[in-house]
C-alpha cells in the first residue's frame, strides 16, 4: 500500500510564507509525477505546481513567480514553497503523486488527506 502525507499548512497573514511537505511511502518503483492541486468549497480541484521525473515544472499562472515546486527523489518527497500569499491563495492543498509499485503493472494515482491553508487579509 501507498500513503501520501501531507504538512505545513496553517494559517499566515497576506504576504507571508508557507512550506508545504509531502512524502510519499509505500512498495515504490518509481515516481512519474509529483504534484500539489488545491480546492474550494463547492469548486473543483485544481493544479497548482506539479514537477515530473525529469525535473520539468508545470505552475498554474496564479501562482507564478510566488510558488515554488521541489522534489527531493531520494525521500519521494514533494515541497511546495509559497511566499507572497494572498487571502485567495486560501484553500484545501492536495499532494498528488502517479507512481509505479512494486509486483502490480501500470501507473496508479494517489492523493493525500489535505492540508488547510488559510491567509488572512
Amino acid at each position: 500500500q501507498v500513503q501520501l502525507v501531507e504538512s505545513g499548512g496553517g494559517l499566515v497573514q497576506a504576504g507571508g510564507s508557507l512550506r508545504l511537505s509531502c512524502e510519499a511511502s509505500g512498495s515504490i518503483l518509481s515516481i512519474n509525477f509529483m504534484g500539489w492541486y488545491r480546492q474550494l468549497p463547492g469548486k473543483q480541484r485544481e493544479l497548482v505546481a506539479s514537477i515530473g521525473s525529469s525535473g520539468s515544472t508545470n505552475y498554474a499562472d496564479s501562482v507564478k513567480g510566488r510558488f515554488t515546486i521541489s522534489r527531493d527523489k531520494p525521500k519521494n518527497t514533494v515541497n511546495l514553497q509559497m511566499d507572497s500569499l494572498k487571502p485567495e491563495d486560501t484553500a484545501v492543498y492536495y499532494c498528488n503523486a502517479k507512481l509505479i509499485i512494486d509486483n502490480l503493472p501500470g501507473q496508479r494515482n494517489y492523493w493525500g488527506q489535505g492540508t488547510q491553508v488559510t491567509v488572512s487579509s
